[in-house]
């Protein structure tokens, strides 16, 4: 999963974990709300009462009784004043039940006492509970809808703020990580963003591939000038034995001798060549610019190859009909890929078995071919590394040198082409080669 989905995914499940414990929470938080607002308007009139006895007498509520009393028509608040016991002290808020007018209901009271004229005198104010939580529903409606508001436009600026963040990020991907092959030849400029993070990665990253082309350039150089260098000595020594064996003063035994050497000799050149033309293919040295009809290309092989064939009493099918051209190829570079690549289909195949060669286009509209054998396979944990220079697989004895997958791979990225292949051992092995629509003709 990619590191925006994991950002956008964290930030969308914390708002809403927030707006579920908010929701969860909201009826206590807007009961205590409400009962401290309630409190606080208590507190308020009883201020004001107490102001208005102090203006204007007691006897402006009493009126010339012991008590005062008042409630509203729906009784939903009230008020009484009556003489208190001499050092009575009450200041309390708390939630009763009285009885008004044959109606027992719930009040919210605050009870205080306070002198008058060396009087002392109990003050009552009530409110009933109903009323005061018949705003709670439509308060957290309210604020719902506002938090949801809140949430909804905080996860949209998360969300913009995120994909502006990790952009750079991004880019870095695209540019230096995704569908680069290998060896970097072009150069990709530094991305540009003020997080310093990206920055240095990728600095990083422009390092270290620079520094991996440069130690490839020196493999290479010293590949190429190694296997040059070879061919001379090696040309002179064959020679030399040549002319050993045709002295007549050598013996047999000498001869036997002569002959071995000669055939490391033979071995050491054909490794030499190999390495050569890799190194050739790698330096850009061969012109791309022919167009070459494949069905041609493997029928020329087929002809060349056949007498392989009949050693090991194998069939060779191909079943290719379409009449693709293939444009901006050398020609040399692909026929020797398709030999490689059937040479040992053959090679390692069993007796009296086949090479089936197919064709189709993927869902991309890419042009494939599908080489198929019957042979010995290769093991799994093998796969991964059969490009691999003097690498062999699955094998029971000494055949070849493991530079001919080596010579098809770099043939392969030289033309951009796409080669993969399946296999399981004692079933035989599917080498697929893709070639990009650019390359079709």
């Amino acid at each position: 999963m990619k590191l925006s989905a994991k950002l956008i995914y964290f930030i969308t499940g914390s708002k809403l974990a927030v707006v579920l414990l908010f929701v969860l929470s909201m009826p206590f938080l807007v009961a205590r709300i409400a009962s401290e607002y309630t409190n606080y308007s208590l507190r308020d009139q009883q201020k004001k009462v107490i102001n208005d006895v102090h203006k204007n007498g007691m006897e402006y509520y009493l009126q010339g009784d012991d008590s005062y009393g008042g409630y509203t028509m729906l009784k939903q608040e009230y008020i009484a004043l009556e003489p208190a016991a001499p050092g009575l002290l009450i200041d309390t808020i708390k939630t009763v039940r009285r009885i008004i007018e044959r109606d027992t209901l719930s009040y919210r009271v605050l009870s205080h006492t306070f002198k008058i004229k060396d009087k002392n005198y109990l003050l009552e104010i009530g409110k009933t509970v109903g009323s005061i939580n018949e705003y709670n529903k439509p308060l957290q409606r309210i604020a719902l809808y506002v938090l949801m508001g809140l949430i909804a436009l905080t996860i949209i600026i998360d969300l913009v703020f995120t994909r502006v963040l990790i952009r750079p990020l991004g880019k870095i991907i695209e540019s230096k990580l995704v569908n680069r092959k290998f060896p970097f030849k072009d150069q990709r400029e530094p991305i540009k963003t003020t997080t310093q993070d990206f920055k240095y990665l990728d600095e990083s990253l422009i390092s270290l591939m620079d520094q991996i082309n440069i130690d490839f350039e020196k493999e290479r150089e010293f590949t190429a000038n190694a296997s040059h260098e070879l061919m001379t000595p090696i040309s002179i020594l064959q020679n030399k034995m040549e002319n050993l064996l045709a002295d007549d003063q050598t013996t047999e035994d000498v001869a036997l001798r002569i002959v071995g050497m000669m055939k490391t000799l033979d071995r050491l050149k054909k490794i030499s060549s190999s390495l050569l033309f890799i190194s050739r293919i790698e330096n850009d040295q061969f012109v791309k610019l022919a167009s070459v009809k494949l069905i041609d290309l493997l029928a020329d092989i087929n002809e060349e190859i056949s007498h392989r064939l009949e050693d090991k009493s194998l069939t060779l099918n191909i079943d290719v009909k379409n009449q693709i051209t293939l444009k901006n190829v050398n020609h040399d570079l692909l026929f020797q890929l398709f030999y490689n690549l059937i040479n040992n289909a053959i090679k390692y195949n069993v007796e009296q078995g086949s090479v089936t060669i197919t064709e189709a286009f993927n869902k991309q509209g890419e042009y494939q071919i599908f080489i198929k054998d019957t042979g010995i396979g290769i093991a799994s944990e093998d796969i991964d590394f059969i490009f691999d220079r003097f690498r062999k697989a699955n094998l029971s004895e000494n055949v070849g040198y493991g530079l001919g997958l080596s010579i098809v791979k770099s043939i392969a990225l030289y033309h951009n082409i796409d080669i993969k292949v399946a296999s399981a051992v004692k079933q035989g092995s599917t080498f697929t080669i893709t070639f990009p629509k650019v390359m079709l003709r």
